[in-house]
């Protein structure tokens, strides 16, 4: 049977064949609410009017580009009468820039670091993907902290691998680390953690790490072979009040750290990422070379030719952070205002207040909706109970939804 309907003003034929995997077809129906939301949003604002919704949905990085990214794309448009300006390079990316990265990674990871312990990717999940592809046999587990980004089930999945989500402590969402190690059994090939974390706001201690990476020892000699910690770290740069990201490199020889610079050089459609590996991992060599391959069958290939030359030109440079502090700022009195409760980030650019009396967080997040802020469920991120607030947008829209916040939260307690 055929039947015909209007879907975003194009007809789509609907019939009983079956086009997608069930696997896929199941996950766009409980699909990310991140993508919902923005959504929801677009139509609200039809509605409605931009200037009278508050988009907190999605974490789309909102600032400028640092003056060096411009003055390097511009150094790329003279260049572009050469022979291969943007032709294919080694798949690991061009060895000048993997060199550059590495000395600024070692910096911040305080260890040494060569370019062949680096690969460029297409983004950090173009990172996190050739690596589960190159490490991960069906069926093995990848522990993670909750709550956690919303793909990282999707990375995983993948290849065939599960996630197994571990609660962290209510509010502050600091790590529960008997829990994490008691998660750890012969099939985990892999703990991720996210620091600063999306959504939580959190920045992990380095005590906290120094436990994980302990418990990793100890697993990996029972298992008789390696668990990887994984350090997703996109938001490294983007910290408050002193804080600081401790190095997690060298904590633990079968560690790696994946990153981009969608963030701090708001780079975000260019897709260019990396992993690097500690040089102290057994056959690291052999490491490199597997993930290098599988960034290649993938089919990334290799990270963006432009986005590379703009990486190399522009290490060290960075967005102006101080206005996402001043927009945190603003985001606490707006939810202070209200009676939420909320941890104050650490880093990142994300609030995850608990849902007022105790509500569902789907159901408050209607109740938001209701009043045109939009916002996302805490189930998305493996906590229910909380939501999610971005604040990559402009200062008055923060201020300007508070009066709309407090009605929300004030029907949650009526």
């Amino acid at each position: 049977m055929v039947r015909g309907s209007f879907t975003h003003d194009r007809m789509i034929l609907e019939t009983d064949m079956q086009v997608l995997s069930k696997e896929i077809a199941g996950a766009i129906q409980q699909s990310s609410w991140i993508r919902r939301m923005f959504e929801t949003g677009i139509e609200l604002k039809k509605k409605f009017g931009t200037e009278n919704v508050y988009d907190f949905s999605l974490g789309n990085p909102d600032l400028p580009p640092p003056a060096a990214v411009k003055d390097a794309l511009q150094g790329i448009v003279a260049s572009l009468d050469q022979p291969m300006a943007l032709g294919y390079m080694p798949n690991g990316g061009y060895p000048y820039v993997r060199a550059a990265l590495a000395k600024e990674l070692a910096r911040e990871q305080a260890c040494e670091l060569g370019g062949e312990h680096v690969i460029l990717t297409c983004g950090a999940a173009g990172a996190l993907n050739s690596l589960f592809r190159a490490v991960l046999e069906p069926g093995d587990e990848v522990v993670c902290p909750a709550p956690y980004f919303v793909e990282y089930g999707f990375y995983v999945g993948n290849f065939g691998g599960v996630l197994k989500p571990v609660l962290s402590r209510p509010l502050t969402f600091e790590l529960d680390i008997a829990a994490l190690d008691a998660a750890i059994g012969p099939k985990t090939r892999a703990v991720i953690i996210n620091s600063p974390n999306n959504p939580g706001g959190v920045v992990y201690s380095a005590e906290e790490m120094a436990e994980v990476a302990a418990i990793l020892e100890k697993h990996t000699k029972a298992n008789g072979r390696p668990i990887f910690l994984v350090s997703d770290e996109p938001y490294r740069f983007l910290t408050y009040d002193g804080v600081t990201v401790p190095p997690v490199l060298p904590l633990y020889p079968y560690t790696v750290v994946a990153g981009s610079f969608s963030k701090n050089l708001a780079l975000a459609g260019e897709r260019v990422g990396y992993l690097a590996a500690n040089p102290a991992m057994p056959d690291v060599a052999a490491f490199m070379g597997g993930v290098t391959m599988t960034n290649r069958i993938l089919g990334f290939v290799n990270a963006p030719a432009i986005g590379q030359k703009v990486l190399a030109a522009a290490l060290g440079s960075e967005v102006d952070a101080s206005i996402y502090a001043r927009r945190r700022d603003a985001m606490a009195k707006a939810l202070t205002g209200a009676g939420i409760e909320f941890s104050l980030p650490k880093g990142a650019f994300y609030f995850f207040p608990k849902a007022p009396n105790g509500l569902d967080d789907k159901v408050f997040v209607d109740l938001l909706m209701h009043e045109n802020v939009l916002a996302v469920p805490g189930s998305g991120f493996g906590y229910p109970g909380y939501f999610r607030l971005t604040f990559c947008v402009d200062q008055d829209i923060i201020e300007r939804s508070a009066p709309a916040m407090a009605r929300a939260a004030a029907a949650a307690r009526g």
